[in-house]
């Protein structure tokens, strides 16, 4: 652009995918891969999703690992696609954060060229043939493979779609997982999930099935109650998924290691320290810790914000 006008393929008509857009104009934006491939790269581990009554809730926990080092405790994995869709990653974990930004920014084009949005099975259809494109780098072992789920709104119900590495699709019914858990988040879904679950019931077996995981699987990253770092939900119904809850719903009742904690007495009056085992359930959103500090000094109540401590 070099006199303040637009080139002229950006004013000529076309596919309504931003994708096949950059293909033509701009190839080199895209996502890809030449010379030697790094040796070890971030990856993300384990995401689920399972439906419940009127649509699907999406988890992950925030752990990405370097082979058997920790390389982040506080990834995020599972992002809304649209307002009625959400999207988790597994694997090599640029590769996927840029895949999702794709996909999101390609059902964005969609909507404002075409003037709607996508069906549920056009959008699943329309991230296999974005995961076909990257194989050359899944076949150099930079792979990213979602898992995708949303809420049809025509059939009025929850969806989940899982893909391979050339993209093949493949609908899955009432739940999945992905990643290094899969496998024990899959057994564990088996035992908790049942068709009558509401919104706030699947993500609090999805928040089950992520604490369970962690205990058998080195690159599942389980609640940090201290740093305030817990999985991350995101449900797709009738509304939006904007109004999705983030985090930490109630996990059954934990003892923690011994721990010292600032308090402060019921009556505000004075702060002091308390010492015991400490007994502890997380709260909705994960926002505060909920518990019991049994000591010496009798019984306490705490939360992450250290200056509500109450005895």
């Amino acid at each position: 652009m070099t006199d303040g006008r637009l080139p002229a393929g950006f004013l000529v008509p076309g596919s309504s995918s931003f994708v096949d857009f950059l293909t033509r104009h701009e190839p080199s934006l895209l996502p890809t891969v030449s010379g030697d491939v790094p040796v070890e790269t971030p990856h993300a581990t384990t995401v689920l999703a399972l439906t419940y009554r009127g649509g699907v809730a999406m988890a992950g926990d925030r752990r990405a690992t370097i082979g058997s080092m920790i390389a982040s405790a506080q990834m995020e994995k599972v992002f809304p696609a649209d307002d009625h869709s959400a999207i988790g990653i597994a694997g090599t974990a640029g590769i996927g954060l840029d895949l999702v930004r794709l996909f999101q920014l390609e059902l964005e084009h969609f909507e404002k060229i075409e003037g709607t949005s996508l069906s549920l099975r056009g959008k699943a259809i329309r991230l296999g043939t974005m995961i076909r494109a990257n194989l050359p780098m899944a076949m150099r072992g930079l792979g990213a493979i979602p898992l995708f789920a949303g809420y049809d709104t025509v059939d009025k119900q929850g969806r989940i779609y899982s893909y391979d590495a050339t993209g093949g699709r493949y609908e899955e019914h009432d739940f999945h997982a992905l990643g290094s858990g899969s496998v024990f988040a899959r057994g564990s879904l088996k035992k908790l999930w049942t068709p009558d679950l509401t919104a706030d019931g699947a993500v609090r077996v999805a928040m089950e099935v992520l604490l369970d995981t962690a205990e058998d699987d080195a690159g599942t990253g389980g609640p940090d109650q201290i740093r305030a770092i817990f999985p991350v939900t995101r449900s797709a119904g009738s509304k939006p998924t904007a109004e999705t809850i983030s985090a930490g719903h109630a996990l059954r009742p934990r003892l923690l290691q011994e721990t010292t904690l600032p308090a402060r007495r019921e009556d505000g009056s004075q702060r002091h320290t308390v010492t015991g085992k400490v007994q502890a359930k997380l709260l909705p959103h994960g926002t505060a810790v909920d518990g019991e500090l049994k000591g010496n000094t009798g019984k306490c109540i705490f939360h992450t914000n250290l200056s509500a401590n109450t005895c």
